[in-house]
């Protein structure tokens, strides 16, 4: 299979699979190919690049997932370290805060994602930490 960038009389773009080059060149030859959104029968290909990978180049995917669980791992232990852990009580400690009813500090917890929710509409900037959950830690 291959695939190609085309392009109407119209000026519209769309890509198009086919079995070979020729299978292309006998298809538009015969007015087969119509464009999608006009139903032009005046196709050209554009100009492309091919999508061809080095011999041997695999995806850097696992290095970077690597990196950002180190990096991760790096936020989890500062925060741990340096800010208050309230368990469950997040959402009501961090109201009280964000309303001015208890003294402002670093604090850490858990929330469901609905109550998330509810204090990032409040106005409440929280942030997210995936697997900081004490009850759950490796």
């Amino acid at each position: 299979m291959i695939k190609y960038s085309l392009r109407c009389s119209d000026g519209h773009n769309f890509e198009a699979w086919f079995s070979s080059s020729k299978a292309y060149e006998d298809q538009t030859q015969d007015s087969l190919v119509l464009c999608p959104l006009c139903d032009s029968r005046e196709i050209k290909k554009n100009i492309m690049s091919p999508n061809i990978g080095k011999k041997g180049n695999k995806s850097n995917t696992n290095n970077d997932v690597k990196k950002i669980e180190v990096m991760m791992n790096k936020v989890r232990k500062h925060v741990e370290k340096n800010y208050e852990y309230v368990g469950k009580k997040f959402p009501e400690e961090a109201r009280a805060m964000h309303y001015e009813e208890k003294e402002s500090k670093d604090i850490y917890g858990e929330s469901s994602i609905e109550e998330a929710k509810e204090l990032i509409e409040e106005g409440i900037d929280i942030h997210p930490i995936p697997g900081i959950n004490k009850k759950t830690k490796n």
